[in-house]
């Protein structure tokens, strides 16, 4: 418990230091929600689940759980995916 903490603290200070967001230091994602059209993620871990009223993405220590109507994966690549759709929440677990 105790590296840990210590890596999140050296993480941070990088962070600081270098004038860059923490979660791109520590490969945390990034969500990016646009009204309720439109959820854009960096970092992720890939898909765990999908279907049009719900999608699942694994973000490393978690999940991001996206519901709502016809829900799409309009674009996807290692690093950033795109969900469009009537987007009705978004839960992480």
């Amino acid at each position: 418990m105790e590296k840990r903490g210590r890596r999140e603290g050296l993480l941070e200070r990088t962070a600081q230091a270098l004038d860059l967001p923490a979660d791109a230091v520590a490969g945390l994602p990034r969500v990016e929600l646009v009204g309720d059209k439109e959820l854009r993620m960096e970092n992720h871990r890939g898909i765990l689940a999908y279907g049009d009223r719900e999608i699942h993405i694994s973000g490393g220590p978690f999940v991001v759980k996206v519901t709502g109507e016809g829900l799409e994966l309009r674009a996807m690549t290692g690093l950033e995916l795109l969900i469009t759709g009537r987007i009705a929440g978004v839960q992480l677990s």
